[in-house]
């Protein structure tokens, strides 16, 4: 499907407000492009050392197949493969998960978390989802799992594989909504339409998942202010535990922006960054109204006593994360890398009995401190105690600068022991984080 873009013009400058191409959602740091194939071998070290004490160990698997490509879509997602190349797909990964259970970085540990993340890991079969299940879980146990994540498209679900998915211990399912306009979805390039969302969404509910979160995205193409305030409506409707709001972004690797490379245009065909952050002010608003809290720069919960993102919060706070699949990151001793981005070079290497390794970084100190400060803003707020604790630094001295600037522009207050992002600057907290960079590091792409 073509999207609506009108005939190419000449290209004007943008303004700073526009949406242009590029990441800048921020969701780790050093940013991604910083990573390198020749550190790869500072991985053998990694997985060679015991844990550091406490450190928590999760686990994702990336399940890349898809029934369309979202024209947003900038994950590495197949929509070509058959049930063999799938099949196939499964049993290497499982087979890497067999290659890390024997390094000494496990140290006897279990998972706390797991996330099936995609693609679509609703696309598999429920002899698939079953028999994948079954085989982890033998290789590592999740019987300490605390988060068990699973994300779908609402199209693919029946009532049968939302059974299975509760039954090999599924807590939170995320349903990708993303709109409940079916002109909206279609002209995005979404799968599903709205009927399938609310089927999915009520048949779950009878499963009594523990939680039931909800994806939105505000700013999508042709998306209006009328529709963004129903799809706030019919969410509180629904009355999901947990709501994840994302601003659109148009990064390199989509349809969208290789529509936009034709015409020559340098401004996407979304809504500009106000629009998205006023929709966004206006959605925690109406939750908060509704009895929810802001939970972070993009969630909101119904209950906070009960309701919380394990894999996010220790992610955040330096856990260890195992990330099977093509493309998936890994986080572990210190260390940070990626597999093979592509599906013949990931499934050549496990062919071979090795790790589909393809880049790598070690962070220093001071880098690991800014990662986690600027993850750990992303929830509004950062302890001194905790980074004095763990790093022996003040932040508030070490980051005087850029503090001073974040006050000075209303977004951040300083109170106790709390550094505070304001409303308005959680709402561009990817933007303002980028203050705490070290200098080499702040350049035009964040992945």
């Amino acid at each position: 499907m073509t999207l609506a873009i009108a005939e190419a013009r000449p290209a004007a400058k943008p303004a700073e407000k526009d949406t242009t191409v590029g990441n800048y959602f921020v969701s780790n740091y050093p940013p991604f492009s910083f990573w390198k194939p020749e550190r790869v071998p500072e991985v053998a070290a990694a997985l060679g050392r015991a844990p550091a004490p406490g450190t928590k160990l999760g686990l994702y698997l990336h399940i890349p197949f898809c029934r369309k490509r979202c024209h947003f879509c900038y994950f590495k997602v197949y929509t070509d493969k058959d049930s063999t190349a799938i099949k196939g797909y499964l049993e290497l990964a499982l087979q890497e998960l067999e290659l890390y259970a024997k390094q000494p970085f496990i140290g006897g540990r279990k998972p706390q978390f797991v996330y099936f993340g995609g693609g679509t890991p609703s696309y598999l079969s429920e002899s698939q989802l079953q028999h994948l299940a079954d085989r982890m879980k033998a290789i590592l146990s999740w019987d300490e799992a605390e988060e068990v994540t699973f994300e779908c498209e609402p199209g693919t679900l029946t009532d049968h594989k939302l059974k299975v998915i509760r039954e090999i211990g599924v807590t939170r399912l995320s349903l990708g909504v993303e709109n409940f306009s079916d002109h909206i979805l279609e002209i995005n390039g979404r799968a599903h339409r709205s009927r399938e969302i609310r089927r999915a969404y009520h048949f779950a509910r009878e499963l009594e998942f523990p939680q039931i979160n909800i994806d939105l995205i505000a700013g999508m193409v042709e998306e209006t202010e009328e529709n963004w305030r129903d799809c706030v409506r019919q969410t509180i409707e629904l009355a999901p535990d947990s709501v994840t709001i994302y601003q659109m972004e148009v990064p390199y690797n989509t349809h969208i922006y290789q529509e936009m490379k034709a015409q020559g245009r340098l401004v996407a065909p979304v809504a500009d960054w106000q629009t998205k952050r006023g929709w966004v002010r206006y959605a925690f608003a109406e939750l908060e109204q509704a009895g929810y809290t802001v939970a972070s720069g993009y969630t909101v919960v119904k209950d906070s006593k009960r309701t919380h993102f394990v894999y996010r919060d220790s992610l955040w706070q330096g856990a260890d994360l195992i990330g099977l699949g093509v493309a998936s990151f890994s986080h572990v001793g210190g260390t940070h890398f990626q597999n093979e981005h592509d599906f013949e070079p990931y499934v050549a290497r496990l062919r071979e009995g090795r790790l589909p390794l393809y880049r790598a970084l070690t962070p220093t100190d001071e880098e690991r401190l800014i990662r986690e400060l600027a993850l750990q803003f992303k929830l509004g707020r950062i302890s001194r105690a905790y980074f004095q604790q763990k790093f022996g630094v003040d932040v508030l001295t070490r980051f005087a600068e850029p503090v001073a600037r974040l006050k000075s522009q209303g977004a951040l207050e300083v109170e106790g022991d709390w550094l505070r992002l304001t409303r308005e600057g959680l709402l561009e907290v990817d933007k303002l984080v980028h203050e705490f960079f070290l200098p080499e590091h702040r350049t035009a792409r964040y992945a």
